[in-house]
């Protein structure tokens, strides 16, 4: 049976007293486990988003015109085309004004920025007139449809009269779509699972460390961007499970054990160094490395600096259907990206902002999502590594405004404010490690004074929600309608493995309801020493 943890402001994990200046966990590591998150972001956090240089190709030249309400998409596929012939940096440059476009513009090279002239008023509008579910099915997402059908996924709401088949883009696409032609978006089916090319066998590493011991190299090199890949091959009990889950009373659903040939966790990483069968990585371990688990490095395809920025992109406010069956309005699709970003987007009325899949240290900066239409993601984080978002602005509803999907691992959410119906999620599937830093929302308690901040979403064969160690440091919640009388219950995790809950507070004191077994302290008051746990560790880390 899960454990249940309800905390106040007068009974702790840890004991505060208002002469410590640092927590615990930060002073005395050994009083429980934190990750090291400073690794997230373009490339790895030590440098810069770039204002990047090189050949402009100009979009006007090509026959786009902005506001004069005519479809774009041609001129634009004709421009990208052009673009693409350009050898070393190139830039997309699209005029002031609105842009209507209602094609997919798939960015599919290196060393390529699709830039506007600003998101604001006076700069590039992308106005999409109807949803993807009008384009022609695209083959990338042709794995993903045959497993919606085989697996019967519908959104069945019988007290809605509702019973439709999924749609392809409830999670996936967007106009906007980077990716390598032929490569997977994702992993859904066995039988698809190609033959990896294996660069290394993988026998031991330490969770938190930076060393791993390998076998059978082949063609690798130090510099080389590859995946680390862990799998379970033994079924229910596999060992790899409860490692992933540090033997928290949690129960894991059965894709953990269902597809035997898809890694259960994997990581992007850099190689720093190769001595003899020792491989010094560039970022650490999430878990550690044991020889049931067959782990193995593999070759990892991907794009370099690719760049979208200073724009804005405008849906129409359609009336939505049902939870899964969105027909498509989705913005920006980033897939196969590594040391990359966004920047500079104001995303209104869409199913999806941001969607993520596959891709490592991009960062995605100073992006605004708004509207009336009800989305179902704003800027989601699924089965990526080390990608840091910062700076989100989050005003329309969302069914997932801040959301931790399948396969997360190490990314970082920062400095991120939610101003309607806030939740913080954490959507299952392996999921591990992953950091809500410095996040500020806005919500209206129920009338037994509770809030379900805490999200735990996804299916039930992903289940627990979380994984160990998912951290939320200095979260600021602003209750708009106070009753001083007593604390607001903030709640909603019912099956989270070792939540790191660091610096809650806002203009109330809070209880919480967390489940299971939450390391919790300074709740009640902010973390003024260290408002942001990703900056400290990067701060730390690079002195």
């Amino acid at each position: 049976m899960i454990r249940s943890a309800i905390f106040t402001f007068c009974s702790l994990v840890v004991n505060i007293t208002m002469a410590q200046e640092l927590p615990k966990i930060i002073t005395q590591p050994k009083t429980a486990y934190l990750p090291d998150f400073s690794f997230a972001g373009y490339h790895f956090g030590e440098s810069a988003l770039p204002d990047s240089q090189g050949k402009i190709i100009n979009a006007v030249d090509f026959g786009v015109k902005a506001n004069d309400d005519l479809d774009d998409s041609k001129a634009l596929l004709k421009a990208l085309k052009a673009a693409n012939t350009v050898d070393g940096n190139v830039i997309l440059q699209l005029p002031e004004g609105r842009i209507i476009l209602s094609d997919i513009l798939y960015l599919e090279r290196s060393n390529f920025v699709l830039r506007g002239a600003g998101s604001g008023e006076n700069g590039t509008e992308i106005y999409f007139p109807r949803p993807m579910m009008y384009l022609k099915n695209p083959e990338s997402l042709a794995e993903l449809r045959e497993y919606l059908t085989t697996f019967d996924k519908r959104q069945r709401e019988n007290e809605n009269n509702i019973d439709l088949p999924f749609s392809q883009y409830a999670w996936s696409g967007g106009f906007i779509w980077t990716q390598i032609p032929g490569e997977r978006v994702k992993s859904y089916l066995d039988k698809y699972e190609p033959e990896s090319v294996v660069l290394a066998k993988v026998s031991s590493g330490k969770m938190g460390e930076f060393t791993i011991n390998v076998s059978e190299i082949k063609n690798l090199k130090a510099g080389d961007i590859v995946e680390l890949q862990l799998f379970n091959k033994d079924g229910e009990n596999g060992e790899i499970i409860k490692d992933l889950y540090q033997g928290a009373n949690v129960k894991p659903g059965s894709h953990h054990w269902q597809f035997p040939k898809l890694p259960i966790v994997r990581q992007q990483v850099e190689i720093l160094k190769i001595s003899g069968s020792k491989i010094t990585l560039k970022t650490p371990l999430t878990i550690a490395v044991k020889p049931s688990y067959q782990a193995q490095l593999v070759e990892w395809k991907h794009l370099n600096e690719v760049g979208i920025e200073h724009l804005r992109f405008t849906f129409p406010d359609i009336p939505r259907v049902a939870h899964h069956v969105e027909p498509g309005n989705n913005g920006i699709f980033l897939t196969r990206l590594f040391n990359s970003w966004v920047k500079d987007v104001k995303i209104t009325n869409a199913d999806s902002g941001i969607l993520a899949e596959e891709v490592s240290n991009v960062t995605i900066q100073d992006v605004t999502t708004d509207g009336t239409h009800l989305a179902h993601y704003t800027v989601t984080l699924g089965g990526v590594h080390n990608v840091l978002v910062k700076n989100l602005k989050i005003y329309n509803s969302a069914v997932h405004p801040l959301s931790f999907n399948t396969f997360a691992t190490k990314n970082v959410y920062q400095n991120c404010e939610i101003f309607t119906d806030p939740i913080l999620d954490q959507h299952s599937g392996a999921n591990h490690q992953n950091l809500f830093d410095n996040i500020t929302v806005h919500l209206k308690t129920a009338k037994n004074n509770s809030y379900a901040l805490f999200g735990g979403g996804g299916a039930e064969y992903w289940k627990p929600s979380h994984g160990p160690f998912s951290t939320f440091w200095n979260l600021n919640v602003l209750v708009e309608n106070p009753d001083a009388s007593k604390p607001v219950l903030l709640y909603g995790m019912k099956d989270g493995a070792f939540a790191r809950i660091i610096g809650v507070h806002g203009n109330r004191k809070f209880e919480i309801k967390y489940d299971v077994d939450p390391y919790i302290e300074f709740l009640n008051t902010p973390m003024e020493k260290i408002p942001s746990l990703y900056d400290y560790q990067l701060s730390q880390r690079l002195k």
